[in-house]
This record gives structure tokens, sequence and C-alpha cells, in this order.
């Protein structure tokens, strides 16, 4: 399979097309399809959406993805890789945690709020024009307008994981998505604030979460915090100490020797795989 590399932190790229040459592939970076006009069917990792006008997809490194082109199609592609992640520094990365984090639970296209699409459509008319004009501080524009449209992708995750649903199942979606909302601030995850907060008993919730999860609740916590962790460790230049103060650990001892714990290797090891790995 044909694997996709990109050489500059970020770039742009419109096509126009009415057969099927985009074939099974993957890469190593991030990757925003808009389809402006046309219809088909977008195949990503095995599992297949049918596409129309205004809808965006979220690719993450190493998906595997194809087009089949039923009508002539315009799509537009915003690609950018860890190095433009570190580029924007820490507060924008955290933005982004719920892409990284819960992507996965929104099939076919990103957009859930209705809202944002007429928003998302201007957003990608402003980057075709800057991307055919040429002007003048043109790649500043459009790294300005593409960090307003990721923030509202991410946007549209923050949403969908957090809205209050109907059934228990999802109440279990809705938990979750509570916990990573509120991941920096440790004194909204209390027994006591989350009870309040989903009207459960404080002396039920944790059994009602590990029966929905098959984890506790301190648990998962503990679980999605070095998932954080590891998101930072690739995407950012954070100093250990540093992650582990936003992330409220006692000390970057403790950072360390939990991490080691639950994933067989340091932080600092951990790192310098995905540095090779991105060298490589």
């Amino acid at each position: 399979m044909q694997i996709r590399n990109l050489y500059e932190p970020f770039e742009i790229e419109y096509v126009e097309t009415s057969e099927c040459p985009i074939t099974g592939h993957k890469h190593n970076f991030f990757e925003l399809v808009y389809i402006i006009d046309g219809t088909g069917v977008q195949c990503i990792n095995k599992n297949k959406w049918t596409y129309g006008p205004e809808k965006l997809f979220l690719l993450m490194p190493q998906d595997c993805h194809s087009f089949e082109v039923e009508r002539a199609t315009r799509f537009f592609f915003i690609r950018f890789n860890d190095v433009y992640l570190k580029e924007q520094g820490k507060e924008w990365l955290r933005k982004l945690e719920f892409i990284f984090q819960n992507h996965n639970r929104l099939p076919g296209c990103i957009l859930k709020n209705k809202a944002d699409k007429p928003l998302v459509k201007s957003l990608v008319e402003a980057l075709i024009r800057e991307y055919v004009n040429q002007q003048p501080y043109q790649r500043e524009l459009c790294q300005q307008i593409v960090n307003t449209l990721l923030t509202v992708v991410a946007r549209n995750v923050s949403l969908a994981s957090t809205e209050l649903p109907k059934n228990t199942e999802s109440k279990d979606q809705s938990i979750l998505g509570y916990i990573h909302k509120n991941i920096y601030t440790p004194e909204l995850l209390k027994t006591d604030e989350m009870a309040a907060q989903f009207n459960i008993s404080p002396n039920y919730i944790g059994e009602y979460f590990k029966k929905l999860t098959g984890e506790s609740l301190q648990q998962y916590i503990i679980n999605y915090k070095l998932k954080l962790v590891e998101t930072r460790l690739q995407y950012s230049d954070m100093r250990m100490n540093e992650i582990a103060f936003e992330l409220s650990f006692t000390d970057e001892s403790h950072l360390n020797r939990l991490f080691k714990k639950y994933k067989g290797l340091s932080p600092s090891e951990f790192r310098r795989q995905k540095t090779a790995l991105t060298a490589g």
C-alpha cells in the first residue's frame, strides 16, 4: 500500500476529478478533506461512508483511506503534521485534544453542529481564494484560517462527546465527555461533583461507571491523563515538569512512575521513539 509523506509542516491542495484516481493509501500526517461538490464514497480503515457537498472528514496518521467518485467531485485537502502542531504552542494543542482522543467516536462527517456548516464553507472558500490568488502574506493568512477551522472541528467533537443523551448507554459517553472536558480541573472530577452533574447517587456512581466501562472511575481518569501525556510528548516540546504540573500529577517523579508502570517505558524513552519514527 502506498504511504504518502508531507515535506512541509502545512499544505493545502485543490483537486477536481470525475474519475477514481484516489486509491487506498496511508500517510504520516493529519488531513482534513472537504467536499466542495460532487458525490461518492470514502473508505476509511475498511469502513465506508457516502460523501456529498459540504462534508468534512478528518483523517489521522496511519488511517487507510480511498475514494470512489460517483459524480464529478471537487475536493479540498488541508494537511499538517506534528511540526506544525509544535509551532502553535501548548494552549492551541489543548484545544485539539478532543480531536486526538475522541474523533473515532464520530463516524463520517466530523461536522455535527449544523450551525457550523456555513462557517466552515466560508472558511474553505477563503482558503481557496488565498490559494488561487497567491498574494503577499498568503501563507500566514492561510495558517490563521486553518487554525480557526481546526478549532471549529474541536468544538464539534466536544459538543458531540458531552451531549446529554436519552438512554443509559449514551449517558456513559456523556460522562466520558465530561471527564475529557474537565481533565484540567480536578475538583470537577470528584465523586460528589460528578454525581450531582449526572443526577446519580455519590455512593453508586463508581459502581455505575465500572459496570458500563469495565474500569473504575479513577482508573479511567489516570488512563486518560496518560493518553494526554503521550499526545504532548509526541506533538509538543513541553518539558516533563510542565506536563506534570498541567495535568495535576504530584510532581515529575510521580508522572514518570505512573507512565512507566502503565506504558512499559519512561516518558523520555517514549518521546525518543516517536521522534525516531518521525525522522525515519
